[in-house]
């Protein structure tokens, strides 16, 4: 387990968004990523969730909604690292996947990509 403080947590996080591939950035529409403490408690291994309506679910009716969010676990993914490099991996790894979902790309569909 590594902890880091607030700061640190919040910039790796910029990182792996920042270090997204230019397309997403560019498409990516109306989502925030936000960080909290510690899961909701009838999930409590969770690192990351999405929640919002896919970039695919949109149509013209999409308007004046709430921004998606993009939720990271600080305690959690701190509990499942090693070291500070190993925190910045999953947490780039873990912003990708829920951009991802974003995307409207499947869990399912994520677990194909990662096989190969």
């Amino acid at each position: 387990m590594v902890e880091v403080t607030n700061d640190v947590f919040e910039r790796l996080a910029a990182e792996a968004l920042d270090d997204l591939p230019e397309w997403v950035l560019e498409r990516m529409e109306n989502v925030e990523v936000v960080i909290e403490d510690e899961p909701p408690p009838d999930q409590p291994g969770l690192l990351g969730l999405y929640r919002g309506i896919p970039l695919t679910d949109r149509g013209w009716h999409y308007a004046g909604v709430l921004p998606d969010t993009i939720t990271l676990y600080r305690a959690n993914i701190q509990r499942h690292s090693r070291d500070e490099d190993h925190l910045r991996e999953r947490v780039r790894r873990i912003v990708a996947h829920e951009v991802a979902h974003h995307f409207g790309i499947s869990d399912d569909r994520l677990r194909e990509l990662d096989r190969y």
